[in-house]
């Protein structure tokens, strides 16, 4: 199983970063490299409670650059035996602000993104479309099943595990992995069809929970995301790993992944097929050369990044449509964005605009073009002034040079 990095690295880590992670950075496998495509990542752990809890501990502790946090609730005296993020003095308060701060004391130069809102059908795929691999510690079918879904849409790994009395278990479900690296995608309708009938399994407060197997489950869901953001080691994809607490004992089950089924009932299913062809492509050259003619008004069309804010505001195509992809995938995003002319989409290597691509193509959209190399190479290309040919009009107004955000995907 070769899964290649999620994440692009950063340019340099800062001297107390370097400093903070020179342990970990020791490790031959993760290395130097490895740490900066963490520092770069974007990790969304949904739910700051007993599996949440110690994966955003050690998500912080490790150098993800960005961390986001989906929960309503506050803290209330008996999540303080397994959720280890809180203290008693947080009794009352947000989970999400008591996390928040709790990284920012492990990790403070981490972004922390905070969620104070109940993930539903309505605002699961922008939530979850502006981050890299998604942790999953919810702690109910329904919000489960949306959530693999949702990622099974955007093309999101998702590091899923359910704990219960001593009893545990744990995976990685991608629907479809990078071409070439030889995993079947799997997710978890692979595993459970259907949600189980509305009180048919117990939760947490009717049958209970040891804090410390959260402890253990939860620091290996972030162990996951790290190897899928680094590129590093064999993930937990197509196996179930099954932790008997009382008896000590951890074993394998295998799972094959038998693809998203056409029925699945939910919003975002929709989304999941892939396209019947691939799109089409272009260089940045290719792109000058569209511009002008798009100028001479023989070639309209148009550019839409699908990027952050703070990226686009470092560096931009000339009239480029900002659209970041937790927008797009709204129905109110997409209904901002014309019909009747192609449009070329980037982000800043290409995995985001894919996944843009893959939503218009689902919800009717046709005319699309993918901008090879993103952002990335049109600095390279463009404003670095390295393609024969191109001159400064091609810069935008809102390029400084080449590109100096952190390197994103």
């Amino acid at each position: 199983m070769a899964i290649p990095p999620l994440v692009e690295p950063v340019d340099r880590l800062s001297g107390a970063e370097s400093v903070r992670t020179a342990r970990q950075r020791r490790l031959p496998q993760l290395n130097e490299l490895g740490q900066r495509r963490l520092a770069n990542a974007r990790v969304l752990v949904l739910g700051a409670g007993g599996l949440g809890s110690p994966a955003l501990v050690y998500l912080a502790a490790a150098g993800v650059g960005t961390i986001g946090i989906v929960d309503s609730d506050d803290v209330e005296p008996s999540n303080l035996q397994r959720q280890i993020v809180h203290g008693q003095a947080d009794v009352g308060r947000p989970k999400v602000v008591s996390a928040a701060e709790s990284i920012a004391a492990i990790a403070p130069e981490a972004v922390v993104v905070q969620h104070a809102e109940r993930l539903d059908a309505g605002n699961a795929a922008a939530i979850l479309g502006g981050y890299d691999v998604v942790i999953d510690g919810t702690d109910n079918f329904p919000t489960r099943f949306l959530v693999n879904d949702t990622c099974a849409a955007l093309g999101l790994p998702l590091v899923w595990a359910s704990v219960l009395r001593f009893d545990a278990q744990l995976s990685v479900f991608w629907a479809t992995p990078p071409a070439g690296s030889g995993v079947r995608g799997v997710h978890l309708r692979d595993l459970f069809p259907t949600p189980p009938a509305e009180g048919e399994v117990p939760n947490c407060a009717e049958a209970g929970v040891l804090g410390a197997l959260c402890g253990q489950v939860g620091s290996l869901m972030a162990t996951e995301a790290i190897k899928l953001i680094a590129g590093i080691g064999t993930p937990l994809i197509g196996r179930i790993l099954v932790i008997d607490a009382l008896s000590g004992r951890f074993t394998e089950v295998p799972l094959i992944g038998t693809g998203i089924a056409a029925t699945d009932p939910n919003p975002a299913a929709t989304l999941a097929a892939p396209p019947t062809q691939a799109w089409q492509s272009l260089t940045p050259v290719d792109l000058v050369a569209r511009l002008a003619a798009r100028a001479d008004g023989t070639d309209p069309f148009v550019v839409v990044d699908v990027r952050e804010p703070d990226e686009h505001t470092e560096s931009a195509i000339p009239d480029a449509v900002l659209l970041p992809l937790g927008d797009l995938l709204t129905e109110a995003g997409m209904a901002t964005l014309p019909r009747d002319v192609p449009l070329v989409l980037h982000c800043h290597v290409g995995p985001r605009a894919e996944h843009a691509a893959r939503a218009l193509t689902a919800a009717g959209f046709t005319g699309l073009t993918l901008l090879d190399g993103g952002m990335v190479a049109w600095d390279a290309a463009v404003v670095a002034g390295t393609a024969p040919g191109v001159g400064r009009k091609w810069h935008g107004d809102a390029v400084t040079g080449a590109s100096t955000t952190a390197a994103r995907m």
